[in-house]
């Protein structure tokens, strides 16, 4: 079934389509069998049918994502289903939908259930989950990515037009490229927060997985906007950037400061998608990665690791042993850090922020690989940490330096597996990425 926004919305527009066939239609297809561990609270049809029912009294030309279906993350709160961040002891049953669902809802979108995750997306794999390790949708021997797992993996196999996923270190880019989808990871505050389990409160936002990049912008304009409630939502400045033109001027790191973990096939793949930005009226700049590597190592070596302690201390200290082994390894590692760490890292985070800032004056946006390689669920089980941090290479210092970021796929390995690079720029450069994008 395609599920492409625009082409949904002409059916309901001629009527030969009601959200209710949809999701009836739609409910068929999924069935009962999940193999890929998609899936922790699938909606039931006559759960789906209660939205659709609301919908058909109104008119889709005033609803931009009239009937369209989505799934969401499980740290994401919809009214009335279980929360469980992957943790079936921490569940609990929200009243009301998180804002980003709230708005959604009220622009016609359908939600069809929560997806599994890296518990407390704590993870770039999908494997971290008492509900399974979430499969690659193309080849299941493989990791889908994370945490944002299933949330990715359902939009690959046509089970929802778009999806919500997080993003603390790269949850919403790494499965978006193992899964040959657009991943949009925008401005940290421009969606809101509220209603999602934290992992690093002072750095999480909310991501978009699409099939393209005009899905992720469509989804983009109904689910951002500033949340009164929500203390770290901002306001977007109404002077910013919002087409590059013709010309412009990417950074690519520095040949030695690329990485690709010994996939022989990557590095000519990343070129490829070099040249394919220079044909769409892109100039290649070499820069120094450095500051942005080295920003990268604090996010899990340094003390925001604290961070995801502190969003469930009451309940990590309560009940340990019903995390998964490799969360409760990488959340206890927080207890040794002390006030000082933190405010030692900080100022060196400050530091690597501003010399970081002049790498901007030469480049329009940055291009690196979304991830170096990907890796089969075995080789991730037989060496989880390290694994995990090679994903993270190209994606953990973004919402520390404060980075809008895309990813987009770009190509395919021998084997079938997809390869894909991220697009970034400074915060807010949300449309003009996209922009990019679409064009890309």
């Amino acid at each position: 079934m395609n599920l492409q926004i625009s082409h949904l919305h002409k059916l309901y527009l001629s009527g030969a389509l009601t959200p209710s066939n949809l999701v009836i239609k739609l409910d068929t297809e999924i069935g009962n069998d999940d193999s890929h561990h998609i899936w922790i609270r699938r909606l039931q049809l006559d759960e789906m049918l209660v939205y659709t029912k609301k919908l058909e009294a109104k008119d889709p030309v005033n609803l931009p994502l009239y009937g369209i279906p989505f799934a969401i993350k499980d740290n994401i709160d919809l009214a009335g289903i279980p929360t469980t961040a992957g943790c079936p002891d921490y569940a609990y049953t929200p009243n009301k939908n998180a804002t980003v669902v709230q708005k959604l809802i009220e622009a016609g979108a359908i939600p069809i259930g929560k997806t599994n995750l890296d518990q407390f997306a704590t993870g770039l794999v999908g494997t971290r989950s008492p509900y399974g390790a979430c499969k690659n949708s193309i080849n299941p021997e493989y990791i889908s990515g994370g945490s944002s797992a299933g949330s990715a993996v359902a939009v690959a196999l046509g089970m929802a037009s778009f999806s919500l996923g997080t993003d603390t270190a790269g949850s919403g880019r790494v499965p978006a490229a193992f899964n040959n989808l657009v991943g949009y990871k925008p401005t940290c505050g421009l969606v809101s927060t509220l209603g999602v389990v934290p992992a690093c409160r002072t750095l999480d936002c909310v991501s978009i997985f699409a099939n393209n990049a005009q899905d992720a912008a469509t989804v983009l304009q109904s689910a951002q906007g500033f949340d009164a409630d929500d203390v770290y939502s901002r306001h977007s400045p109404t002077s910013v950037m919002r087409d590059l033109g013709s010309n412009f001027t990417f950074g690519v790191p520095k040949l030695d400061q690329l990485a690709f973990f010994d996939n022989p096939e990557t590095p000519q793949l990343f070129q490829q998608a070099i040249k394919q930005l220079e044909k769409i009226g892109g100039k290649s700049v070499e820069f120094d990665f450095a500051p942005f590597l080295e920003t990268a190592q604090l996010l899990y070596e340094g003390p925001w690791v604290a961070e995801r302690y502190a969003a469930i201390r009451a309940f990590f200290d309560a009940k340990p042993e019903a995390l998964f082994p490799v969360t409760k390894q990488i959340i206890g590692n927080a207890v040794k850090f002390s006030a000082t760490d933190t405010y030692n890292a900080m100022y060196k985070l400050k530091a690597l922020q501003r010399k970081a800032e002049a790498v901007w004056q030469d480049i329009d946006v940055m291009v690196t690989p979304t991830a170096g390689t990907i890796y089969t669920i075995a080789e991730v089980e037989a060496n989880p940490i390290q694994a995990n941090t090679n994903l993270g290479y190209y994606t953990n210092f973004m919402n520390l330096l404060d980075l809008s970021a895309c990813a987009i796929p770009t190509g395919f390995q021998a084997d079938g597996l997809p390869f894909g690079v991220t697009i970034c720029a400074p915060a807010f450069s949300d449309d003009m990425l996209l922009d990019l994008a679409k064009k890309l």
